[in-house]
């Protein structure tokens, strides 16, 4: 935010043609500045604050035209919480509801920490349920919360911090170890930690653009803080070879009519690495099912479960594009013959839902986490010995996913290709795939030691 002395305030200009005819005009540096006022008093005042100003021997910001006092006085006027939901304002209508849901969890933890006076201070759950529900979740802006809420809402306006703070390193300090944390105290995992401080990043982002500092400087990256380690790269003790996923797929399917309607859908996961989002809205529109040979699904939307209060419609769950896509982006899978009979047995047995959907509830709802994880947790524990049940193999759903990527790697295929039909990036393939990599990359070290024996003499 560049400040200079050369500044020049010009004599009063009257339009009388405009609603605010009388308009204070001045120049900082190169950039000219001017704001109308209805009355001339008004505009009479304005101008003699700025010549004050400049007698005192003040420096004007050039990209608000501001004198340096006023600079100090607006800073210190605007609180964390204040821009905290400008923040929220700013973000909403863009966002999808997961992401809402992300921001508002993220701020919930760090505001109680970007405090003044811990005099009064409410429940620590109570603040955290004020900010998280009501405060943070702008479809709820319009209502008024619990007494005991708003309570707690009125305080934590009363207590934060100022956006100016946030220049001494002190403070971001502080910030960041909040989102370190849980609210019982322990160490946030490593993932969590990492989501939160990306938008307290944002956060303060915004604030330099709204020139709410002295410098155009992030605080954040001025505070040496280590993240805490994330680990992104798959375990091969959860990925589940061909034959143990047959068996846990026989135990889905040994489940009655439930576990046979979501044996097709467990399939997807594995054989076409597809992610449960993406599975739960797959539609018959999108399945090529020959009756002999390979079959393809492109994959265009999947739908999360975000809550009702955080979707512009109301509905629990969202509509979304594929991850890290365009909104209208599809990807193609080729898919082995298996899950084609699997898909057209799905089919002619089940149908679909009347969107075309290939599965849903009883009602032709869609899928819930907690319905086919609970089939899922009954299979392996049928299918799994005890300490195969006990460990991480196939624990989750997803896990399918990894396991069905994992495959394709291991028999030879390209990880740009590997990469591709599981939507990821090359980079995050060798990233999260790191150790299965290396396993492949052992087998071939041996086929090509052994290929050179034969030729040694």
């Amino acid at each position: 935010m560049p400040l200079t002395y050369d500044v020049r305030v010009y004599a009063l200009e009257v339009r009388r043609e405009r609603p605010k005819p009388y308009r204070v005009r001045w120049r900082v540096g190169d950039r000219k500045h001017g704001k109308s006022y209805t009355l001339k008093p008004q505009a009479d005042g304005r101008r003699s604050e700025l010549m004050s100003a400049l007698r005192r021997g003040e420096q004007f910001d050039t990209d608000l035209g501001l004198p340096s006092s006023e600079l100090r006085a607006m800073r210190g006027a605007i609180t964390w919480y204040a821009h905290s939901r400008a923040f929220i304002d700013r973000k909403w209508d863009g966002a999808p509801a997961k992401s809402r849901k992300n921001f508002a969890d993220a701020l919930a933890t760090i505001t109680p920490a970007m405090v003044r006076s811990e005099t009064g201070r409410p429940d620590a759950r109570v603040l955290r349920a004020a900010l998280y529900g009501w405060a943070y979740n702008k479809n709820r802006w319009a209502n008024e919360p619990p007494e005991e809420h708003a309570k707690a809402l009125r305080w934590i306006e009363k207590q934060s911090i100022a956006m100016a703070d946030f220049e001494d390193p002190a403070t971001v300090r502080k910030a960041l170890d909040a989102l370190s944390r849980r609210l019982d105290g322990k160490p946030a995992a490593a993932r969590t930690a990492n989501r939160k401080r990306a938008c307290l990043s944002d956060a303060l982002g915004l604030a330099v653009e709204r020139k709410l500092f002295s410098t155009n400087v992030n605080p954040i990256t001025t505070v040496q803080w280590s993240a805490p380690k994330s680990t992104e790269e798959v375990d091969p003790e959860c990925v589940a070879n061909p034959r143990q996923v047959r068996q846990l797929l026989a135990g889905v399917r040994m489940q009655g009519a439930r576990g046979q309607h979501l044996e097709a859908f467990f399939g997807c996961l594995y054989y076409a690495a597809m992610r449960p989002a993406e599975a739960s809205y797959l539609q018959r529109q999108q399945c090529h099912l020959p009756e002999h040979g390979w079959g393809s699904l492109v994959l265009r939307r999947g739908v999360v479960r975000a809550g009702r209060s955080w979707t512009d419609d109301g509905t629990a769950h969202e509509e979304r594009g594929l991850k890290a896509r365009p909104l209208d982006d599809s990807r193609p899978i080729p898919i082995p013959p298996h899950l084609v009979r699997l898909l057209r047995d799905h089919l002619k047995q089940h149908g679909t839902a009347g969107d075309g959907r290939l599965f849903r509830t009883n009602r032709g709802g869609l899928l819930q986490e907690t319905g086919y994880g609970e089939v899922w947790a009954r299979a392996r524990q049928e299918v799994l010995t005890e300490q195969q049940h006990l460990s991480m193999l196939a624990r989750r759903p997803y896990d399918l996913r990894h396991a069905g990527v994992s495959f394709w790697l291991s028999s030879g295929v390209d990880p740009a290709e590997c990469a591709r039909r599981a939507g990821h990036s090359l980079a995050v393939m060798f990233r999260v795939y790191a150790k299965v990599l290396a396993q492949a990359e052992d087998r071939a070290n041996r086929r090509i030691e052994a290929a050179m024996d034969e030729w040694a003499d």
